[in-house]
């Protein structure tokens, strides 16, 4: 069969990230792709208010820089940073944003993955980390994700898969993509995929293992990934407002547990106080303590700082589908998503850093350094403050 060249049609994703389109693409997914909701319950829970002018300064390459600069230089849409539960900073720099704006979260929707398979996993509707894939998606026998566990799936340690690398115009996460716009089985796209890597042997970032996760989740609970999270997350937060995910176009229409949440960065704020508050939030435990401690960081030497390899930064580590900063930044952690989405999360000084961007480009290690730098002069600041 000729080969085609590729259409309109097969790069729709690169049209919607690509500046200045995606202010608008990231603040309106749900005119561009079908959607579920994520209902937010009766009770309301308002976050405190008490914004006022950060006057903090970060240093990065050896140059000082002020948070008007930081907006600039890395495409702020949304900046909101909470400290001892009170928003104490708020902006808006993006062109179509407020408030009451439900971003595009990206892969910061792998957090809150997590936390729902730790629901779940306290409900006894998943048995144990330890349980295969297969044991909830029997449909997967056969494929390299064979003999995975759940553990391997939380910590991208599966060894199923190629380098997650968005320039490649072959390469799995590209295909995954254009299959999600474009029509068709995600399921096909992710079965396809090869063992590059014995289990757990070492981290390799993968969609795909976020993917099977949400996959995992909806069997074990008989629920959609907007219906638990609705139920499980949102209602007990008190959110601002419904959150939804976009699903694929193809059927069968599925959520990208991976990727295709969006919410407020209030709301998103909402997540992070519940994990600097070791899974309690209205005075309800809403996910177990330990479970937001594995978040944290874990003893595995392949998730250390520094030792992710060709698929993470140097400054990172990983645990639990979250992006650990380790001791340099006295346990901070955060959730992230391409284009510059950060949830930034710092127990001990009682700060969250919610962070949404439109990056001209899906990864930017130069502007991801900056953004960690400038969030860690904001925590100090923060915690200087009585």
């Amino acid at each position: 069969m000729a080969s085609r060249e590729p259409s309109w049609w097969d790069k729709q994703g690169d049209l919607i990230m690509r500046r200045p389109f995606n202010e608008w693409t990231f603040t309106h997914m749900n005119w561009l792709m079908p959607t579920e909701r994520v209902a937010r319950g009766a009770t309301h829970l308002p976050l405190r208010a008490d914004n006022r002018p950060l006057p903090v300064r970060y240093t990065f390459s050896g140059h000082e820089h002020t948070l008007a600069e930081l907006h600039r230089r890395t495409f702020t849409t949304a900046f909101v940073v909470l400290h001892r539960g009170v928003i104490v900073h708020e902006t808006y720099p993006g062109a179509f944003t407020g408030p009451r704006t439900r971003m595009q979260l990206f892969s910061l929707s792998k957090s809150v993955t997590s936390i729902l398979v730790g629901i779940a996993l306290d409900e006894g509707l998943i048995g144990s980390e330890k349980d295969q894939i297969t044991d909830y998606r029997p449909d997967f026998l056969g494929t390299a994700y064979e003999g995975n566990t759940i553990a391997e799936l939380l910590d991208m340690t599966t060894g199923v898969g190629d380098l997650e690398t968005w320039e490649v115009p072959d390469s799995g996460i590209k295909r995954f993509e254009q299959t999600i716009m474009g029509g068709g089985d995600i399921a096909d796209v992710v079965r396809a995929a090869t063992r590059t890597a014995p289990a757990g042997e070492r981290f390799n970032y993968s969609t795909f293992d976020t993917q099977m996760l949400g996959w995992v989740l909806e069997a074990a609970t008989g629920q959609s990934l907007a219906s638990y999270a609705s139920t499980r997350l949102w209602q007990k937060l008190g959110c601002d407002r419904d959150a939804y995910y976009w699903l694929t176009r193809g059927r069968p229409r599925t959520a990208i547990g991976g990727g295709s949440l969006n919410a407020t960065a209030r709301d998103v704020a909402r997540i992070g106080l519940l994990m600097a508050g070791d899974g309690v939030a209205g005075g309800e435990q809403i996910v177990s303590r330990d479970w937001v401690r594995r978040s944290r960081g874990n003893d595995k030497p392949q998730l250390a700082v520094g030792s992710l390899g060709p698929s993470g930064y140097d400054h990172y580590g990983y645990a639990n589908q979250w992006w650990t900063l380790g001791s340099e930044h006295s346990g901070a952690f955060t959730g992230l998503g391409v284009h510059g989405q950060y949830l930034y999360v710092y127990p001990d000084a009682e700060v969250v850093i919610v962070k949404c961007s439109a990056w001209p480009t899906q990864d930017d290690a130069r502007r991801d350094a900056e953004t960690v730098a400038a969030l860690r002069s904001v925590a100090d600041h923060l915690a200087r403050t009585r």
